[in-house]
C-alpha cells in the first residue's frame, strides 16, 4: 500500500488536493461527505446499511432523504428496534481515511482548521505541519445520555493548568479540556436516549451546533465545529424520565420513526442473524417460527405493557437459550442436538426478563404469562401452515381419555416409537418434519401436539419430577404431557 502523506506539503501534492492552499476557505463538511458517498452507493446499487433488516420500505427511505438533505436527525422508537445499529452504520458513508492535524486533541482539517490550536500550528509550521490519517470507524463518537451527564462531559471545561502552561486567559479556547463533541469534529456524534439529558445540557448542545458558542463557567467559548449530529430516543421517555426541549427538537431536521418487524419472516431473519447460538444445534423451521411468533403474540397481549414494547432481543435471547438447552440434552442423553418445544419452555428466563407486565399480568405471574404466550404462538404457527390437516382420529383418541407422555430423555427413535401409539401422529410428523432425521421428526411430533394444545383441541399437563399418578388424571378429556 502506498504511504500516505505525513505533512501538509506532501498532502497538497496529491491529486485529491492539487491546487489547494492553506486557509483557502474550501471546506467540505461532514454532511457533504456523507451525501457524496451515499449518492455514489445509490447509483451503484450497493447495500447502504448492512445488517439492518426489515426497514427497506419504511425507515431507510426516510433516512436516505435526511442524509441527502444534509440534515441532523433523530430515530424515535421503542427498545430493540436497531436504532443504535443504524446510527453506527452511517460510518460506512464516510471516507475510508481523512487527514487531520497531528498533535491536537480536536481532529481538525490541516488546510482550513477551525480550532484555535490548529490554526496556531498551521501558522507556525506551514507546509511542514504534521498530518495523521483517521479511519472512518474512529470518526464516530457515541454517548448514552443519562441525567448526570454535564456540559463539561459533552462540550468541555476550562483547564486552569493548561491555561497557565500556555500563558492564555481562562476564556481562551486553547485553555479548554475538550469534551466528547469537539473530539467528534469532522465526524459523527451520536446521542442515545436523548430525552434523558438534562435541559441545560440539551440547550448547550444545540447552541454549540447552531451558533457555535457556549458559556462555560461564565466564559464565552466559540467553537465552529464540523459535526454531523444524530440522536435516538424512546417515546416512553418523553414522559417517564424526561423530554426533549423544544428549541433542540425544532433544530433536528428529521424525526424518523422505527418499528418492530412487520411480519414473522422478517423477524426470523433478524433473529437468525443476531443470535449467537452454537451452529451444531439444529433449529427446525417450525421451531424458529414459533420462537419469533412468541414476540408477536407478546406485542399484542393485553397483559404486556405496550408503551414499553417487546424488544427484538426477546426472540434472539430465546433462540440462544433454547439451543443451549437442546445442546445440554444432547450432552447428557446422547441425542442429536435439535431444538424442541420443550427446549422453548426451558427458555422462560429469556422471555420473562424482556416484558413489562400490566396489572393483570402481574397478578397472573410472569412465568404463567410466558407459558401462555408459547401456547398461543404454537397454535398460531400450527394454524398458519397446518390448520387444514385432518386430526380427527388423533383428537378422538385423546377424547377417549387416553394420555400420552412425550419422552424428554433418551434417543429420538424411542420418542418416535412412543408417538406411534397416537393415531395420525406419525403421518403428520413425517409431513411437517420433511426430514428423515429422527431428532427433527421427534421435534415435529412434539410441535404438532403443542400446536393442537394451542388451538385448544387438546389439554396439556406438565409432569414435574415425580408427580403422583392420580393427580395427573384428574382433568377431563385426553391430554398429552
Amino acid at each position: 500500500m502506498e504511504a500516505r502523506p505525513r505533512t501538509l506539503g506532501e498532502l497538497l501534492q496529491t491529486p485529491a488536493y492539487a491546487g489547494r492552499q492553506p486557509f483557502d476557505g474550501k471546506v467540505r463538511l461532514v454532511q457533504d461527505e456523507v451525501r457524496e458517498n451515499l449518492t455514489r452507493k445509490l447509483r451503484a446499487g450497493e447495500e447502504l446499511f448492512p445488517g439492518v433488516v426489515g426497514y427497506d420500505d419504511t425507515v431507510i427511505p426516510q433516512l436516505v432523504n435526511a442524509l441527502l438533505a444534509r440534515q441532523n436527525f433523530i430515530l424515535l422508537g421503542l427498545r430493540g428496534q436497531a436504532k443504535s445499529r443504524i446510527l453506527r452504520a452511517i460510518t460506512g458513508l464516510l471516507d475510508e481515511f481523512i487527514p487531520v492535524i497531528d498533535g491536537v486533541d480536536m481532529p481538525d482539517d490541516p488546510i482550513n482548521p477551525v480550532g484555535a490550536e490548529g490554526r496556531h500550528l498551521l501558522e507556525a509550521h506551514g507546509l511542514e505541519l504534521p498530518v495523521r490519517w483517521v479511519p472512518r470507524q474512529d470518526r464516530y463518537v457515541e454517548k448514552l445520555a443519562t441525567p448526570d451527564v454535564t456540559v463539561a462531559d459533552l462540550i468541555g471545561d476550562v483547564d486552569p493548568i493548561k491555561a497557565a502552561r500556555l500563558g492564555t486567559s481562562l476564556g481562551d479556547v486553547r485553555s479548554m479540556h475538550f469534551g466528547l463533541l469537539p473530539r467528534a469534529n469532522r465526524g459523527i456524534f451520536a446521542v442515545n436516549e436523548l430525552a434523558d439529558l438534562a435541559p441545560k445540557v440539551q440547550v448547550a448542545l444545540f447552541n454549540i451546533l447552531q451558533e457555535g458558542d457556549v458559556q462555560i463557567k461564565g466564559y464565552p467559548i466559540r467553537l465552529e465545529l464540523d459535526v454531523m449530529l444524530v440522536f435516538s430516543a424512546n417515546p416512553e421517555d418523553y414522559t417517564a424520565r424526561g423530554k426533549i426541549v423544544t428549541p433542540l427538537k425544532d433544530r433536528i431536521g428529521s424525526e424518523i420513526r422505527t418499528h418492530y418487524p412487520q411480519d414473522v419472516r422478517l423477524g426470523m431473519d433478524i433473529t437468525a442473524q443476531e443470535s449467537a447460538r452454537d451452529q451444531s444445534v439444529t433449529v427446525p423451521g417450525f421451531i424458529a417460527e414459533l420462537i419469533e411468533e412468541i414476540a408477536f403474540q407478546a406485542r399484542e397481549d393485553g397483559r404486556v405493557d405496550k408503551l414499553s414494547g417487546v424488544s427484538q432481543r426477546l426472540p434472539i435471547s430465546l433462540m440462544e437459550v433454547s439451543a443451549a438447552n437442546a445442546e445440554r440434552r444432547s450432552l447428557v442423553g446422547g441425542d442429536a442436538p435439535v431444538v424442541r418445544v420443550s427446549d422453548v419452555y426451558a427458555g422462560l428466563p429469556a422471555i420473562t426478563g424482556k416484558m413489562e407486565l400490566e396489572y393483570e399480568g402481574e397478578l397472573k405471574g410472569a412465568d404463567n404469562v410466558a407459558k401462555d404466550l408459547i401456547r398461543k404462538a404454537a397454535g398460531a404457527v400450527y394454524a398458519r401452515h397446518y390448520g387444514s390437516a385432518n386430526t380427527r382420529d388423533l383428537e378422538k383418541w385423546f377424547e377417549a381419555g387416553n394420555v400420552f407422555r412425550f419422552p424428554q430423555s433418551g434417543d429420538a427413535k424411542a420418542a418416535l416409537d412412543a408417538a406411534g401409539q397416537v393415531p395420525n401422529l406419525t403421518e403428520l410428523t413425517n409431513e411437517i418434519a420433511a426430514s428423515t432425521d429422527d431428532a427433527v421428526r421427534a421435534a415435529a411430533a412434539e410441535f404438532i401436539l403443542e400446536g393442537l394444545y394451542g388451538r385448544k383441541k387438546l389439554s396439556r399437563a406438565e409432569e414435574l419430577y415425580a408427580a403422583p399418578e392420580p393427580e395427573m388424571r384428574q382433568q377431563r378429556g385426553g391430554r398429552w404431557n
